[in-house]
């Protein structure tokens, strides 16, 4: 039975849908980018993709965990995961808009985190709330994939 809602969860949760899309996008993308990237500026390749990673990593951690850096800051969001998951989000995107307005560098983090929060708050939605780091295991696993 625990196996048939773990496999209905992406129908019950759609953004894990998404989440997974624009790993593959952004993988895709990155894949297309690091030769361009190696040619013109002399960055190898091992590099490129442990940065790459290294980034996904840490923007899953942050988004998945926005309780225990929201908290320092409001204690009533804190008390809310949903508002403090929409909160984050308003904040990821508006400065990621504006900082990928700026630098083009942004952009990727701005997809990822988007994606990521959309799939934790679509996850708050439907009352699937793991402990943090299993949620940032499974949500690593997704992006990753």
């Amino acid at each position: 039975m625990a196996l048939m809602r773990l496999l209905i969860l992406p129908l019950r949760a759609p953004m894990l849908l998404v989440l997974f899309a624009t790993a593959v996008v952004m993988g895709n993308h990155w894949t297309l980018l690091h030769e361009h990237v190696h040619d013109t500026r002399g960055v190898s390749i091992h590099l490129f993709w442990t940065v790459e990673l290294l980034q996904s990593v840490v923007v899953v951690v942050i988004c998945s965990l926005p309780a225990l850096f929201v908290r320092r800051v409001s204690l009533l969001m804190a008390s809310s995961r949903v508002l403090s998951l929409v909160v984050i989000l308003l904040l990821v995107i508006t400065l990621g808009i504006y900082l990928a307005l700026r630098l083009h560098l942004f952009a990727d983090i701005l997809i990822i985190s988007s994606a990521v929060l959309l799939a934790r708050l679509d996850l708050t939605r439907i009352g699937v709330v793991p402990p943090a780091m299993l949620t940032v295991c499974f949500l690593l696993c997704v992006l990753l994939s």
